[in-house]
C-alpha cells in the first residue's frame, strides 16, 4: 500500500529543550491512526511539523511521495478548540467555506460549486439548520463539527485532527467517528491526536504512541499494549491502572 506521510528522522528543540527526537514513521491510507502521548510528548509539535509549521533540526516530511511543501493544500487540520476565536463574528457557513480557499487565487470568489461542497459539509455533520448561526452562540460539540465540516469541504487526502473529541457531546461523537470510517473506507488518510485511553481501541484502527521519541507503531491490538503504554505515559502510572 502507498505511503502518504513519510517522517524521516524528524527532531525538534526549542532551544535547548528537545520536544521531538529522530522520529521515523510510514502512515498509511484507509486507516483511522490514533497519536497517543502525555502532555509535552511533542504531538501537535509533530503535527506542526506536517503542516510546515514548524521547521525541525533534522529530518524531513514526505506527503504523497513529495516534498511536503509541495503538497501542503492536500492536508485538512482541524484544530484544537482552544486555538480557535469563536468570538469572531461569522456563520457556520462562512466557516465551512473557508475549506475552499486553498483552491483558490487571491482574486477569485466563491462559486456554486464551492457553496455547493459547504453545503453538503454541513448536513454530513448534521447541522443544516444552523447555517447561518454565528459561531459563538453554538454549543461545544457543535463548534467542533463545524470545523470539521471545514476539513470536510477542504476534499483532501490527509486529515489531522488535534483532539477533536474533547468537550463534546455524545451525538457529535458518533457523528466524528461515524464520519472518520467513512473517510478511511474511501482512503483518506487519518492521524488523530487523542488522550483518552480507555477508548483507544474502539476508535483506532492503528496507535502511534510518543513521548518525544517514538514508543510504538501499528494496529492497535498490537501495539496498544501496557508495557508499551507504560513506557509511553512512565510518570503517569495512575493512567496505566485506570486502563489494565
Amino acid at each position: 500500500m502507498a505511503v502518504s506521510i513519510q517522517i524521516n528522522g524528524i527532531s525538534v528543540a526549542y532551544g535547548h529543550k528537545r520536544v521531538l527526537s529522530n522520529i521515523y514513521l510510514k502512515i498509511e491510507p484507509g486507516y483511522i491512526h490514533g497519536l497517543i502521548g502525555p502532555n509535552g510528548a511533542g504531538k501537535s509539535t509533530l503535527f506542526k511539523c506536517i503542516l510546515g509549521q514548524v521547521k525541525p533540526s533534522a529530518g524531513e516530511v514526505i506527503l504523497l511521495g513529495e516534498p511536503a511543501k509541495n503538497n501542503l493544500e492536500k492536508i485538512a487540520y482541524v484544530p484544537q478548540k482552544d486555538d480557535i476565536d469563536w468570538q469572531f463574528p461569522t456563520t457556520v457557513l462562512d466557516v465551512v467555506m473557508m475549506g475552499r480557499y486553498p483552491y483558490k487565487k487571491w482574486y477569485q470568489f466563491m462559486n456554486k460549486k464551492d457553496k455547493t461542497m459547504a453545503l453538503d459539509a454541513i448536513e454530513q455533520i448534521g447541522m443544516s439548520e444552523f447555517i447561518h448561526r454565528q459561531i459563538g452562540e453554538l454549543s461545544g460539540g457543535q463548534q467542533q463539527r463545524v470545523f470539521i465540516a471545514r476539513a470536510l469541504c477542504q476534499d483532501s487526502d490527509i486529515f489531522l485532527m488535534d483532539e477533536p473529541f474533547v468537550g463534546v457531546d455524545a451525538k457529535t461523537e458518533k457523528i466524528i467517528i461515524d464520519l472518520l470510517k467513512k473517510l478511511s473506507n474511501e482512503g483518506k488518510t487519518i492521524l488523530v491526536v487523542h488522550h483518552d485511553l480507555e477508548s483507544v481501541q474502539h476508535y483506532f484502527n492503528r496507535v502511534i504512541l510518543i513521548n518525544q521519541r517514538l514508543i510504538g507503531y501499528g494496529d492497535t491490538n498490537v501495539v496498544f499494549t501496557k508495557e508499551n503504554i507504560g513506557k509511553t505515559f512512565s510518570s503517569q502510572s495512575h493512567l496505566i491502572q485506570q486502563h489494565f
